[in-house]
C-alpha cells in the first residue's frame, strides 16, 4: 500500500474506520453488475475514495484489477486483500495512476468530498477514451415502519444537524446539483438492502462522522436513547432496511 502525495483533505472518518469497516452496508449486485456491464472492457477500475471496501470487493469479483484508493490510510488498510486489488492511499485529485489505464471509474458514497474540479481533470486523465464514470451515494435508512423512521430522522435532523459537515447536503440533495463534464449516461433505480438485528444498525449510526463530532462536543452518545427507543418495536428480531441511491454518470471523451 502505498502513501498519498501531500495535499490536505476534511478527513472525516479515520477515527471512525473501525466503525465504518464493519458497520457501513455493502451495494447491491445489480448496481455493480450495471457498473461492469457500461464498462467498454473489464481490465481496470478505480475506486475512488473507496474508505473500507465497501464497493472493491464487488468490483474485484467483476474487474480483472480494481485499484482501491482513499485518502485516509486508516480506510485503506481496511480494505480486503485480494490479488485482484491494489490499495492505495491517495487524495482523488492527485492519484498516483497511469493517464489512460481506466476502464471505468467509480465513487462511492464520497464523490461529495472532493474538489470537483480538480477530480474531473484527474478522471480524464486516467481513463481511457469511452471509460464510465459512476458516483453514487445514500441517504436516510427507511424502515417499513414510519414510527422508527421518525425517531432516526429526528436524530439526523434535530439532534445532529448542527454537527453534519456541510458537504452532507450534497448527499441529501441526491446529487442533483453535481454536473460531470462527461457524456450522460441514462441509469435505472438502485437502492441497497440490508436485513440487520438493532446492534447492527446502532453500530452502523455511530459510523456517521456527525456522532463522532457530537461526542467530541458533549462527551455523551446521542444514538443510546434512539436504540432504547428503536427497541420497544424491534426487539430482537433481524429487520429489513432500505437506503435508496441516487447514481450520476458519464461516459469520458
Amino acid at each position: 500500500m502505498s502513501t498519498p502525495a501531500g495535499k490536505s483533505f476534511p478527513d472525516h472518518f479515520s477515527a471512525l474506520a473501525a466503525e465504518y469497516a464493519r458497520y457501513r452496508p455493502g451495494y447491491s449486485d445489480q448496481l455493480i453488475d450495471w457498473v461492469a456491464d457500461q464498462a467498454p472492457r473489464r481490465h481496470t477500475v478505480w475506486d475512488c475514495g473507496c474508505g473500507s471496501g465497501q464497493a472493491t470487493v464487488a468490483l474485484a469479483r467483476r474487474f480483472d484489477r480494481v485499484i482501491a484508493t482513499d485518502a485516509s490510510r486508516e480506510q485503506v488498510r481496511r480494505v480486503p486483500e485480494s490479488p485482484a486489488v491494489r490499495r492505495v492511499a491517495a487524495t482523488a485529485e492527485d492519484s498516483g495512476l497511469r493517464p489512460d489505464s481506466c476502464d471505468a471509474v467509480v465513487v462511492a458514497q464520497a464523490l461529495h468530498w472532493f474538489d470537483l474540479p480538480r477530480f474531473w481533470q484527474e478522471v480524464g486523465r486516467t481513463a481511457r477514451p469511452g471509460a464510465l464514470f459512476a458516483a453514487w451515494s445514500y441517504g436516510m435508512p427507511t424502515f417499513a415502519d414510519h414510527g422508527m423512521n421518525a425517531l432516526v430522522a429526528q436524530l439526523h435532523n434535530d439532534v445532529l444537524g448542527a454537527y453534519w459537515p456541510i458537504e452532507r447536503g450534497q448527499v441529501l440533495n441526491r446529487y442533483r446539483d453535481i454536473v460531470t463534464p462527461f457524456t450522460p449516461v441514462a441509469v435505472p433505480s438502485f437502492a441497497m438492502h440490508a436485513t440487520w438485528s438493532l446492534e447492527a444498525f446502532a453500530g452502523y449510526l455511530r459510523s456517521w462522522s456527525a456522532v463522532r463530532r457530537y461526542v467530541d462536543a458533549h462527551g455523551f452518545d446521542p444514538v443510546a436513547p434512539v436504540a432504547a427507543a428503536l427497541h420497544a418495536d424491534w426487539g430482537d428480531r433481524a429487520l429489513a432496511i432500505e437506503w435508496p441511491l441516487a447514481v450520476v454518470a458519464g461516459r469520458v471523451r
